[in-house]
């Protein structure tokens, strides 16, 4: 199982050039020439649509149509109002299960971030601590020194963000 996880290849498609979307849709899916083409017409904010059409297709393709439809719902309550966020809807999303006497000690969100990925090195976490480029569960993280505790634990775990499209479930256990 050497795929790209489902949500990640999900994201890749929905993040691509607007400019290529009407090639993929025709390279990488089975929708209908007509379908393309109105999803082609689509312009300005709308193209968001056919990104989310040609990431949904590919994903079901590669990875079935159940990991699509969560990489779907992933997708859509990270970056939908946040309001109803349930486990289910975040299945898809990356994750990395934590103990809860780790998060009770305090952890310092560098090294967090680092550890999942979402930074290359503590070096460049603290850097995006300073530009404001850091979340945990939608809120910006303007210290430091500030550390995560069980006060940033919600129903669902932590979420985390790095910039705008980058994500990543905290599970404590």
């Amino acid at each position: 199982s050497g795929l790209l996880k489902s949500y990640d290849f999900y994201q890749y498609w929905v993040n691509c050039d607007d400019r290529d979307v009407g090639r993929f849709l025709k390279l990488y899916t089975f929708l209908p020439l007509a379908k393309i083409k109105q999803l082609q017409a689509l312009k300005g904010s709308d193209i968001r649509k056919a990104k989310q059409a040609l990431a949904y297709e590919a994903t079901s393709i590669t990875h079935g149509e159940k990991a699509a439809k969560e990489a779907q719902a992933s997708a859509s309550t990270a970056f939908g109002t946040g309001e109803g966020k349930t486990s289910s809807d975040l299945a898809a999303m990356p994750s990395t299960t934590i103990s809860r006497v780790r998060l009770t000690g305090g952890i310092n969100p560098a090294e967090l971030f680092t550890e999942v990925g979402l930074s290359s090195s503590r070096g460049e976490a603290k850097r995006l601590i300073k530009q404001g480029g850091l979340y945990i569960n939608d809120k910006q993280i303007k210290n430091l020194n500030q550390q995560l505790n069980e006060d940033d634990l919600t129903p669902n775990g932590i979420l985390l963000r790095a910039g705008k499209k980058k994500y990543h479930r905290i599970i404590v256990k």
